[in-house]
């Protein structure tokens, strides 16, 4: 029987690399010749000790963390950070600055007003997120400034960011590891796993010790970022499996030439499918051209009628996860790294083969 060859652009569980599913599937049944699967080791032996002593010095190296940053590996997803920010960093009589420029930006404003006041100083709602917004005022006595560096579900992204004067904290769960970015321009990063670093479970938390010195404040232990800085993220069982393919996935990843060759295949894919859109008249970018996410392709088709029939025809043809998020429509295509230029030639083919057969009718 022939297994038809499938293209991964799922937004998230996404692709992993061949390579890492073959290395995490064989420590599932018998890690390292030691008789037992990752699965059911013990977070406190040395062994595993190691992979999370190995997976921060991969994070550090690929990121260029600066040294006065502590590296985190925590649970409960990126949404977590929404409530766990502002429960360490802002005070009842402070106002904290967001911006809104996507479903998750909205959510993160949602729950960080359970703990003071916000103040969105940009907002994209009005345009639909097709865009990155502009920044309002910002002063000097705000605890800090939120944004989203790639909004996964509207299809943008942010290519620069402000110097503001007060700390700068960003969720960079969608690209992360895609593209170089200026790590030591933030004071807290964080990103959950499943985009480009490995299976869904664990998130990356890059801060500044200086910024965590400033909480005085009682804050809960499982929320409080100096317990697990202090107890290299083993203050309670730690996401085991999802740490250790996220090393598998760092390793694939340096031994593909790190973060800055990676970045410069993502462009070329992303090109490559954004030049289709805007030439095939069955379709159109989402987003404005200037801030169009690379790693999040969303398209829809003029005719919206014609829609499912499309998607019925690009999955016939091995195409997965291409589908609208639910509350936008359309397609979405995302290319994240382990993704392969050849799937997005075949997604580009898929195109224009519809074209060719209805773009008429």
């Amino acid at each position: 029987m022939t297994i038809q060859t499938k293209h991964n652009f799922g937004a998230g569980p996404c692709i992993l690399p061949a390579s890492v599913l073959e290395q995490a599937a064989e420590a599932v049944k018998n890690w390292d010749n030691s008789g037992l699967s990752i699965l059911e080791v013990s977070h406190r032996s040395p062994k595993f000790e190691e992979v999370v002593v190995k997976t921060e010095a991969l994070v550090r190296e690929l990121l260029e963390v600066p040294e006065d940053y502590a590296v985190l590996f925590l649970q409960g997803g990126a949404s977590t950070q929404f409530s766990m920010i502002p429960q360490n960093f802002l005070q009842k009589h402070q106002k904290a600055a967001y911006t809104d420029a996507g479903l998750f930006g909205e959510k993160s404003i949602k729950e960080a007003k359970y703990f003071g006041e916000v103040e969105v100083v940009g907002s994209s709602a009005g345009e639909g997120y097709a865009m990155i917004p502009e920044i309002g005022s910002v002063t000097k006595d705000m605890a800090y400034f939120h944004c989203t560096s790639n909004n996964t579900i509207e299809g943008t992204e942010m290519f620069s960011f402000p110097e503001l004067g007060i700390p700068l904290i960003c969720d960079m769960s969608s690209d992360i590891f895609s593209r170089v970015m200026p790590i030591g321009q933030f004071d807290l990063v964080y990103a959950g796993a499943q985009k480009n670093m490995g299976p869904a479970g664990m998130t990356l938390v890059l801060v500044k010790n200086e910024l965590l010195d400033t909480v005085k404040h009682p804050v809960p232990s499982m929320s409080d970022y100096r317990i697990y800085r202090d107890n290299q993220s083993m203050f309670n069982t730690p996401p085991v499996y999802s740490i250790f393919v996220a090393m598998l996935n760092m390793q694939w990843l340096k031994a593909r030439g790190g973060v800055a060759q990676i970045e410069k295949e993502n462009i070329a894919k992303a090109a490559l499918l954004y030049a289709e859109i805007d030439r095939n008249p069955l379709f159109y970018g989402m987003a404005v051209k200037e801030h169009r996410s690379r790693v999040n392709i969303c398209f829809k088709m003029h005719d919206q009628t014609k829609e499912e029939d499309f998607l019925s025809f690009a999955t016939d043809r091995g195409m997965v996860g291409i589908k609208g998020y639910r509350t936008v429509g359309g397609f979405r295509a995302s290319l994240y790294n382990a993704l392969q230029i050849d799937s997005v030639k075949a997604l580009v083919a898929c195109m224009q083969d519809y074209e060719k057969q209805h773009g008429n009718n």
